[in-house]
Formats: C-alpha cells, sequence, structure tokens
C-alpha cells in the first residue's frame, strides 16, 4: 500500500503520491479525467495537484479547463477526503488569467481574484493547499540554471503577499500555503515575514529527479529539513517529462511520437539538450543491470528521499498511471544499497544535465 507522511507543519496527511493533473483538458478528454481520478483515488492516492493556469501548453483557449474537469468528478467525491492543491500565477504577462490585468503580479488583489475563481471553477468552498506556481520576482525557471543579476526587478514584499494569503485563511477560503519553483532566499524570506504573525508555508513544490538533483539538495534540503523549518518538498516531474522511461532514446518509436516533448515542440527542451538523454540513457542501463524498469528506477529513487514527501506523478492513461503506482508499492522499499550506489556512480558523471 502507499505510505502517508505529514506535509511540513500543516493537518494534512498526503499519499506519497500526488496525482498530477495538466493533461486534463489538453490531452485527456474529462471522461478520460474521470477515469484517471476514479483509478488513483481506488489506489489509495489521496491528493490531487492542479493550477489555475492549466492546462499545459498554456492557453487562453483552454485555461482552467482542468479545475473543469476536477470538478466534475469532485461533486461524486466525499469532499473531505480530498486533498486539493491548486496554484496562483507568479509574475507573468499572461495576462489572460485575470480580469483586467497586463500583467500578473502575486499581490493582494491578483491573489484575491485568483482564489475566488479557482473556487468557482473547482466547485468548492475551500483550497486545501494554495501554492504561489513561481516567484513574484526574477527567478531563473524551467531549465534556466544560473541566475542573472541583470534580470532583477522590484518585487511584491514578501509581507503583502503573506497578509493577502492570510485574508483568503481567515476567510475559510484556503487552509494552507506553499510555494512553488522556489529557491532558499525566497523561502527564507517568507519563513522571516510570517515572524510577524503571518501564515507560515508548509511545502515547497520543486522540480526533482535523478536528472534534476542539485538545486534542492545543495541548500533546500538544509532549510526545509523538520528540525529547521519544516517544508515538505512536493516533488514534481520525477520522470522528468517522461525523459526517464527511456522512450525518448528511440525518437522514431510510437511511445516518443505520442509523447509530450514530440505533441508539443519547444515544450521541456531542456530534456532534449546538453547531455540530459546520454544521462538517461546511463540510468535506463542501472535499470536493467538490476531486473527494474526505468519507471521502477526513476520513482523508486524519489520515493526513498528521506525530504520528499510526495511525489507528483502525471499520466494520460490508466495503464500508464497503473505502472507509476506499482513502482512505488511493488518496488524493493527502499532501493537496494547496490543500485543506490550505481546511481551516485551516474549522478557523479551527470549532474543536473537538464540545464540550458
Amino acid at each position: 500500500a502507499l505510505e502517508y507522511r505529514k506535509l511540513g507543519d500543516s493537518d494534512l496527511v498526503i499519499s506519497e503520491i500526488t496525482l498530477g493533473t495538466m493533461t486534463f483538458g489538453e490531452q485527456n478528454t474529462e471522461k478520460e479525467a474521470h477515469e484517471l481520478l476514479n483509478y488513483a483515488f481506488e489506489r489509495g492516492i489521496n491528493a490531487i495537484d492542479t493550477s489555475e493556469m492549466y492546462p499545459i501548453p498554456p492557453r487562453a483557449e483552454t485555461q482552467g479547463r482542468t479545475d473543469l474537469y476536477i470538478a466534475s468528478w469532485l461533486k461524486s467525491q466525499p469532499r473531505d477526503k480530498v486533498i486539493l492543491a491548486t496554484k496562483v500565477c507568479g509574475y507573468s504577462d499572461r495576462a489572460y488569467v485575470r480580469d483586467n490585468a497586463k500583467v500578473v503580479r502575486v499581490d493582494a488583489e491578483n491573489i484575491k481574484e485568483s482564489v475566488a475563481k479557482s473556487l468557482k471553477r473547482l466547485g468548492t468552498d475551500y483550497i486545501d493547499l494554495l501554492q504561489i506556481h513561481w516567484p513574484d520576482r526574477y527567478v531563473p525557471l524551467f531549465g534556466d540554471y544560473l541566475y542573472n543579476q541583470s534580470k532583477w526587478r522590484p518585487s511584491v514584499p514578501f509581507t503583502e503577499q503573506l497578509a493577502a494569503f492570510k485574508d483568503a485563511i481567515d476567510e475559510g477560503k484556503v487552509r494552507y500555503i506553499g510555494v512553488s519553483n522556489e529557491n532558499s532566499y525566497g523561502v527564507m524570506e517568507f519563513i522571516h515575514a510570517a515572524k510577524e504573525g503571518l501564515p507560515k508555508i508548509v511545502s515547497i513544490q520543486n522540480s526533482y529527479s535523478l536528472l534534476v538533483r542539485c538545486k534542492f539538495e545543495l541548500d533546500l534540503i538544509e532549510v526545509c529539513h523538520p528540525k529547521n523549518y519544516n517544508i515538505g518538498l512536493l516533488a514534481y516531474s520525477p520522470l522528468a517529462g517522461g525523459s526517464l522511461t527511456g522512450k525518448y532514446l528511440d525518437i522514431e518509436s510510437e511511445a516518443a511520437k505520442k509523447g509530450r516533448l514530440n505533441l508539443f515542440p519547444g515544450y521541456m527542451e531542456r530534456y532534449n539538450k546538453s547531455t540530459a538523454k546520454e544521462a538517461a540513457h546511463r540510468y535506463c542501463e542501472v535499470a536493467k543491470k538490476h531486473g527494474l524498469s526505468p519507471v521502477e528506477l526513476a520513482l523508486g529513487f524519489a520515493r526513498d528521499r528521506a525530504f520528499v514527501t510526495s511525489s507528483i506523478v502525471g499520466a494520460t492513461s490508466v495503464e500508464q498511471l497503473r505502472e507509476n503506482i506499482d513502482a512505488f508499492v511493488t518496488t524493493e522499499r527502499p532501493l537496494p544499497s547496490q543500485v543506490e550506489v550505481d546511481i551516485q556512480t551516474v549522478f557523479k558523471r551527470y549532474k543536473d544535465p537538464a540545464t540550458d
């Protein structure tokens, strides 16, 4: 069976897999979305991750459709058995997510509008976990690895952001808050700001996988440690956009042609650059050596990290979701020590290759 863990300082007890839904409304129909949700919850998953900007790739024509598919499923579910996590956009020129804005910010007005619209689309009275999808200030994102000082810009004060979230919490619309695509500086500023009587973040949703480790393991792991600030990691893309399944190693294969990296040119391009594909090939060899599938190796690795509270796993078919869940519950826990040794050997050669 799946394991369950407390998320940071919250009262949320979350399954070690969270169902990612960003394909709902783009690659998945409403019927398929319901099938995936039903199967996930039958297997013990109790958490759903969505966002006001989903599905992905983001488009004005489809924005919010993911939430609508979740809402129609939620109608037949006991609400208190579902941990519903969503996200408010960070700084963005995708103004279509707001009624009257040229630039989206993480300020009181934007947060208030985002919460109201998310609640309406999702057909619920409250959000269990509301996260900032990416920061209001400049940070290198989505494969952009190094901080560029020249891109610094004025941003909404951390206290103002938390004060707006406090209003939503006080109104009963949000239970807990978190961040996403954040770094140590941002987490610490939110922690310090919370000492002014404002709500504390309980989670951080960052990319983490065999191909993306360093940004978290270098110092965020210390900041988030239970003995320090106790912030739970919700690891997204534990399969690195599907790269760690091995399906993109043969670009002519049927699986590769149907994969997101080929369906949407430019999407997650970082996994097709540098030595990421080469590293994925090496990890597939490690899996084969130890009688594991590439999925079992990649998800087993994420599962076994003590600092990962839950891994966000998406799927476009029930068969794919079944394979992902089985990788958690049927693969030896923890992975054998020799597997870990071989993983570290590859890591020493390919440290975070999925960067620009």
